[in-house]
């Protein structure tokens, strides 16, 4: 499959909200850019599977402390097609000891989404995107300010 030549390097930054249901929303533009950017269509499912646990990773981590900034997507098609999400949760260690103690539980129609905010949700999380994404790169921001987390996977020539 050869690439388009329209906007050779593209770059798409999301804000969602810090909720559940906008997990779905990032899941639709990362496989709408990365079939765009040329990932071969056995790795879409990965990228899907790989950017809605980035994503509600960073959503758990915004309910768990409290936070009501957006999470941040970014999109950047270049010599790979990379997925950057950034939380603005306290990084470990960066906790006050106030928001380390909050659970906050949130309800969407019948469904519970109380395990959100569980840490081992998170460990989770992080193993299972450890298994689907070859190159993953998880950072603290300076300052305990939030976590980078970067996924990127090849193009097609």
């Amino acid at each position: 499959m050869s690439r388009p030549d329209i906007d050779a390097m593209a770059t798409v930054t999301l804000r969602l909200p810090p909720n559940a249901a906008h997990v779905r929303t990032a899941r639709l533009v990362a496989a709408a850019m990365a079939r765009r950017s040329g990932v071969s269509e056995e790795v879409l499912d990965e990228v899907r599977l790989a950017v809605g646990e980035a994503c509600a990773r960073a959503v758990r981590r915004h309910n768990r402390y409290g936070v009501r900034e957006p999470v941040t997507v970014e999109f950047v098609d270049r010599d790979r097609f990379s997925v950057t999400v950034l939380d603005m949760a306290p990084a470990p260690g960066h906790e006050s000891a106030e928001s380390a103690n909050k659970t906050f539980l949130y309800k969407t129609g019948d469904l519970d989404l109380g395990a959100w905010t569980d840490p081992t949700a998170e460990a989770l999380g992080l193993a299972l995107l450890g298994a689907v994404v070859h190159d993953l790169e998880v950072v603290d921001e300076p300052n305990g300010d939030g976590t980078r987390l970067t996924m990127s996977w090849p193009l097609e020539h």
